[in-house]
């Protein structure tokens, strides 16, 4: 089995500390979730249908007999973005939708919903998979062709796309035609950046580090919005009642799992299990588990794999 590279090099002492934190939170917890839908156990019983793989289905996959052999698959994730992946306060569980699909994809790889977690950002994606610190990226990762020239991606698993935030006191926009003269914060790295070059083009950007930080310009006033995902702004707009999403996506993105690039035996491994927890209606109870709690319109269908260019 290859020695997984020494990933001390990789983490922050923010990082570390994250790490340090999930402990147990990082395999098969123990103790019994709670969906944000209230529902005690809901996630438990959907990772126990979770499929897995027989013996015998990885004997032409390398990187899959290593994630057995070694026991757990190696996450790289944001652990800090709400109903994607976060923390659970009252049983210190991670959950959401990212985060049920990572143990989703361990336990039909590893036979339990074991995994480990790399926090990484925008920036350390790349560098995180091209040295194997991680099996895969599992962390709202808008499939480009730019990005498939450095990464594989399995899916799409997910349909997104940018959206538009504002404080709930602020009036008087609607989209991005109301952007023309505003400063819009947007996260470095991400396709928010180019999004608004291209849509919103005479407006001034306000380009900083993560979600939380354009969150806080909103606040103090800063910026007059703040372009992302939609998925993202869903997740702070669950976490603070001064924000509203306003409007509807005015591009259309798609989410992958990343993957060493080239390992096309692996990713067509991935790709078959993400068939596999669509058909068994897995997705659309990891959907309604946690995105579903905020997002009107009912349960989505899944992109189809294979159906953007890049995956």
């Amino acid at each position: 089995m290859k020695k997984l590279p020494d990933r001390r090099g990789f983490l922050t002492m923010g990082a570390l500390g994250a790490a340090a934190l999930l402990g147990g939170c990082t395999s098969a917890g123990d103790a019994p979730a709670t969906a944000p839908n209230g529902n005690p156990g809901a996630r438990d019983n959907l990772l126990t249908r979770g499929p897995v793989a027989p013996d015998g289905e990885f004997s032409g996959i390398p990187t899959a007999r290593e994630i057995r052999a070694q026991g757990r698959l190696v996450v790289g994730a944001n652990l800090a973005k709400p109903l994607m992946s976060e923390r659970n306060e009252i049983n210190g569980e991670f959950e959401g939708f990212d985060t049920t699909l990572a143990k989703l994809l361990a336990k039909y790889l590893v036979g339990s919903p074991a995994t480990e977690v790399i926090p990484c950002s925008a920036d350390t994606k790349e560098p995180l998979l091209e040295t194997g610190v991680v099996n895969v990226v599992i962390d709202t990762y808008s499939i480009t062709p730019e990005r498939a020239g450095k990464v594989s991606f399995a899916g799409p698993y997910l349909a997104a796309g940018q959206a538009i935030a504002t404080l709930k006191t602020r009036t008087g926009i609607t989209g991005p035609a109301d952007l023309g003269r505003a400063t819009v914060a947007v996260v470095s790295n991400t396709t928010s950046v180019d999004a608004v070059r291209q849509f919103i083009p005479t407006a001034a950007q306000l380009v900083l580090p993560a979600s939380q930080d354009c969150v806080l310009a909103l606040e103090q006033k800063r910026a007059d919005a703040y372009v992302h995902d939609l998925v993202v702004l869903a997740g702070a707009a669950h976490l603070n009642d001064h924000l509203k999403v306003v409007g509807k996506p005015f591009t259309n993105e798609w989410y992958g799992i990343g993957i060493r690039h080239g390992d096309n035996a692996f990713k067509n491994a991935v790709n078959a299990w993400l068939r596999q927890i669509e058909d068994l209606g897995l997705w659309a109870e990891a959907w309604r588990q946690s995105l579903g709690t905020v997002v009107e319109g009912g349960v989505p269908a899944p992109p189809a794999v294979g159906s953007v260019p890049g995956s």
